[in-house]
C-alpha cells in the first residue's frame, strides 16, 4: 500500500484540509453563549460546528483519522514511524499492533527528541469510514452526523462519545512535546451538543 505523504495540511491525492493553524484563534474555545447573537438558527449551528472543528482538525485528532489506513504523526502530520498499515483492523497488523509501543498511558522518554510516547488504554486508529484527512470542515461535519459513517451513533451517542470517551479526552493530555487542541473536552462537548440541538447544520 502506498502511504500518503502528509505535509502542511496537504494529503497527496486527497486535496487540502482546513487545518488547525487556520482555525486556531488561540488556546481557548468559544463558549456556546458566544453564538447567541446569531439570530438565524441554521447559521448559528454552522458557526458552532466551525468552532468545534478547531478541535476536530487539530493534529491530536486528525493523525488518527487518516486518509489511508496508515496513521500520521506530529504537527505536520508526517507518516507514522515505523510504518503502520492497519488494513481492516483499528489496532494495527498482527505482530505490530498499536499496543506494541502505545501503552495505557503516556510514557516519557529521557534523552530523546520525541520526549514521550502517547498512550491510552483505548489507543487505536479510527475506522476507515471516519477518515477526515483531505476533507473540508463541511465534509467532516456531514460525515460526523451520518450514521452510516460514524459507527451508527445517534445524536445522544455523539454527545457521549465527544464528551466522555477516554481516547477523545487524551487529546487534551497528549504528553510532553505535543500541544493540545484548544479548550477542553467539556467545552468541546458543549459545542457539539449545541450544534446538534440547533439542527446539526454544516458549513458549505
Amino acid at each position: 500500500m502506498l502511504l500518503a505523504v502528509v505535509s502542511f495540511g496537504i494529503v497527496a491525492g486527497f486535496g487540502s484540509i482546513r487545518g488547525y493553524a487556520e482555525t486556531s484563534g488561540g488556546t481557548q474555545l468559544k463558549a456556546v453563549s458566544n453564538f447567541d447573537a446569531i439570530a438565524d438558527t441554521s447559521e448559528r449551528s454552522k458557526a458552532i460546528f466551525e468552532e468545534a472543528s478547531r478541535v476536530i482538525t487539530h493534529p491530536r485528532c486528525i493523525n488518527c483519522h487518516p486518509a489511508t489506513r496508515s496513521p500520521t504523526q506530529g504537527e505536520d502530520m508526517h507518516p507514522h514511524a515505523p510504518l503502520m498499515v492497519a488494513k481492516d483492523s483499528s489496532f494495527g497488523p498482527a505482530g505490530l499492533v498499536c499496543s506494541t509501543c502505545h501503552g495505557p498511558e503516556n510514557r516519557q522518554i529521557v534523552g530523546s527528541r520525541l520526549k514521550s510516547i502517547p498512550g491510552n488504554a483505548h489507543w487505536q486508529l479510527a475506522p476507515a469510514s471516519m477518515a477526515w484527512q483531505g476533507l473540508t470542515v463541511g465534509e467532516i461535519c456531514r460525515q460526523v452526523k451520518d450514521t452510516s459513517r460514524n459507527g451508527n451513533r445517534s445524536h445522544a451517542d455523539l454527545i457521549k462519545h465527544m464528551g466522555t470517551d477516554h481516547l477523545v479526552g487524551w487529546a487534551w493530555h497528549p504528553g510532553d512535546g505535543r500541544p493540545a487542541p484548544p479548550g477542553s473536552q467539556e467545552t468541546f462537548a458543549a459545542l457539539i451538543t449545541a450544534w446538534l440541538q440547533t439542527g446539526a447544520e454544516c458549513p458549505g
